[in-house]
């Protein structure tokens, strides 16, 4: 393998300057998502988007049945009976309810899912009768729906939720549910590894956690423009749905105790989050283990040279097709080498090969990266192991390089001031902070800046220093309290 050109990555200026715009045309024009649909907040997953779906849903579907998970489908609907049992679950969902009726008549209250703790706790209930029982994880990947009344965006801020991954487990009690927490946090890491997205880990504060949680456990992610999108959440719920749901089990001394829950939730926010992430001025760059297409092969024909090229082409493709990767052949002959070139590194696949007369002549193919476009000349002998070795690189270094972003654009700042430019800077910010809810609102007030919350990431106690809390001076600071612009 010998290398023929340099890295030379497209620039991100024009991602950068209108990120939402450069969204919008990735998804047009890579042919990955339809934002036309005449319903506000509702889209249409094209089919290269939906490969590109299949395989996220297959990541996520292995490692939760690797760990003990059960796929479960449950209905749409929820009888506003169960819904508005938890008071503080309706509080934070009642003004984002789609409401269901028949032909227009009054009758039975259902509600279209913002989520579906109030449905599976009532089935919990029935399934579960004794320790034995315990403990019990369930997921799901279905539609949710939420009448957002902010700006929509696709995937990122929708009504219909189409890709939502929520899983629902319950324990004998809060030592054992909060193992799942974890366990669930670790579960996360592993699929945004694996999607190349850095990520900050951020327990929400007490007015930002999930509606019925004792505690919510955030994943966000930085993007371009310096806002910030939350990609998955986990909340420990204690036993404040079983206890309205009346959900118990026989322990083995015969007494009933409620048991402890626990629910966590993805979506294809993910993969807003992966393509953005990856993008530049040309379009993205997929992973190699979640492309749809890993490797498109390019025939370079003029004139009676064809089938020569051909042939090399369907052979090098059935090689590398025989090591389990995705091959495609762009044999159109109405289209020129430069515009395929162009339509393929903005659909994002990872690795390019080149084929024609010289590389004939030498035995040999061009293989150029998506992501910082270098070329290789690599010999046919030597291909396979050649593009395996090529494809751990791309993921390397994508995963490196939005790591460096993300740690690039975290600081910690000691005052307002200081804070307020780090944000104008399109940094997330950390500040000291004593805890107290008020003061917590107060800084965010005082910095127009949403709380992520206290880092989970790195050591969020900072008890013991002098610091102050930001807003309240005569507090001593036992936090930090992360914030940014968010999404």
């Amino acid at each position: 393998m010998r290398p023929i050109r340099e890295p030379r990555p497209h620039p991100r200026e024009k991602l950068k300057a209108n990120l939402m715009e450069w969204f919008h045309w990735l998804l047009r024009e890579a042919e990955i998502y339809d934002i036309r649909y005449p319903v506000k907040g509702a889209f249409v997953w094209m089919p290269y988007g939906m490969k590109i779906r299949r395989n996220v849903e297959a990541l996520i579907r292995q490692l939760h049945d690797s760990t003990g998970h059960q796929e479960v489908l449950f209905p749409v609907f929820i009888p506003y009976e169960f819904f508005s049992k938890e008071s503080q679950h309706i509080r934070g969902f009642e003004s984002e309810v789609f409401w269901v009726s028949k032909g227009g008549e009054a009758g039975e209250r259902l509600i279209l899912r913002p989520t579906s703790e109030t449905a599976i706790m009532p089935m919990f209930k029935l399934w579960i009768k004794d320790h034995t029982d315990l403990p019990l994880a369930v997921y799901q990947i279905v539609s949710v729906f939420r009448a957002e009344t902010k700006m929509t965006n696709p995937m990122i801020r929708v009504r219909e939720i189409s890709m939502f991954k929520e899983a629902h487990t319950a324990h004998a009690d809060r030592e054992d549910a909060e193992r799942q927490v974890r366990m669930a946090v670790e579960i996360y890491k592993k699929i945004f590894d694996e999607m190349c997205i850095p990520y900050l880990i951020s327990r929400r504060t007490e007015w930002d956690k999930f509606a019925g949680a004792v505690y919510t456990i955030a994943f966000d992610t930085i993007l371009p423009d310096g806002r910030t999108l939350q990609i998955g959440t986990v909340h420990y719920l204690g036993t404040n749905f079983s206890k309205v749901f009346e959900v118990t089990y026989l322990k083995p001394d015969g007494a009933h105790e409620l048991v402890h829950t626990t629910s966590y939730g993805i979506s294809e926010r993910s993969i807003a989050a992966m393509l953005i992430i990856h993008g530049d001025d040309a379009g993205t760059t997929i992973p190699p283990k979640l492309a749809p297409i890993q490797v498109v092969i390019v025939p370079i024909v003029y004139g009676d040279e064809r089938k020569a090229v051909m042939d090399t082409a369907q052979s090098v493709a059935d090689k590398l097709s025989a090591i389990g990767l995705r091959v495609h052949i762009d044999a159109r002959e109405d289209k020129t080498p430069g515009w395929k070139f162009y339509y393929w590194e903005l659909k994002g696949v990872p690795l390019r090969i080149e084929i024609g007369k010289r590389d004939l002549e030498q035995r040999s193919v061009v293989v150029t990266r998506r992501d910082t476009l270098e070329k290789y000349s690599v010999g046919l002998d030597e291909l396979e192991e050649a593009v395996k070795r090529i494809m751990e690189q791309i993921t390397e270094n994508l995963r490196k390089t939005a790591w460096e972003r993300l740690r690039s654009s975290v600081v910690a700042a000691g005052s307002i001031e200081e804070a307020r430019r780090a944000l104008g800077e399109g940094k997330v910010v950390e500040v000291p902070w004593s805890g107290d809810n008020d003061c917590g609102l107060k800084i965010s007030e005082m910095l127009r800046a949403d709380a992520l919350g206290t880092p989970m990431d790195k050591e969020p106690d900072i008890g013991g220093s002098d610091m102050r809390d930001l807003a309240c001076p005569e507090k001593r600071a036992n936090y930090w309290l992360r914030l940014s612009e968010r999404y």
